[in-house]
């Protein structure tokens, strides 16, 4: 009898992460909103109080799914609100959002147990940037962009009882997106560096 080359490519591979995963059934479910700060941003878009450089406060959450052993999957949201504002009052509004999904690896739990529990995240993400100005001279030269972005980063989660605890984490967005900054040289659409502290809670 003559096997299905599909099937028997998925029979395998389902085998292996098997193996290689047998934690899978009693992975938790994540929540953790948090709040934090953005932090050594560039941009190549109008920015004509030069806030994407600055530290700005930004609120956000995850929702994901965490292996007891390396492998974990999680979504990710941020918005950072006046993120092309300092105080030159160019800009009347503006912010910086964020809506990706992820890959953990984390130390295991056979390893950390349940103290500080280090891991590296990485993903792809919507990025929607928007800036407006207050005397609507320049109209073509504001507006919003959408990118997609690569974010790659770390960070540290711990639990004070069953079932919450508390995250660290330090993240880069960059978009794919590439533009000419002032001198003329090419770089992504907007960077960014974000740290976060939040409450983690798990099912």
């Amino acid at each position: 009898m003559r096997v299905n080359p599909g099937i028997a490519r998925a029979t395998f591979l389902g085998l292996l992460l098997f193996t290689l995963f047998p934690s899978v059934a009693s992975a938790d479910w994540i929540f953790a909103p948090f709040i934090g700060a953005t932090f050594a941003g560039s941009t190549t878009v109008h920015d004509p109080e030069q806030g994407a450089s600055s530290a700005h406060l930004l609120i956000g959450g995850s929702a994901g799914w965490w292996s007891t052993g390396i492998i974990g999957l999680e979504g990710d949201f941020s918005d950072v609100p006046r993120f092309f504002e300092t105080d030159n009052l160019v800009v009347s509004s503006s912010n910086v959002i964020t809506l990706g999904g992820n890959v953990v690896v984390a130390a295991p739990l056979s390893v950390t147990r349940e103290s500080l529990r280090p891991y590296l995240v990485g993903g792809l993400s919507w990025m929607h940037l928007s800036i407006e100005e207050g005397v609507n001279v320049f109209p073509e030269l504001f507006g919003a962009r959408n990118s997609l972005a690569l974010n790659l980063g770390g960070g540290a989660i711990g639990f004070i009882s069953p079932r919450t605890g508390v995250r660290f984490e330090v993240r880069q967005f960059r978009s794919l997106e590439r533009g000419e900054n002032l001198n003329g040289e090419r770089q992504s659409l907007l960077s960014f560096w974000r740290a976060t502290v939040g409450v983690v809670i798990r099912r």
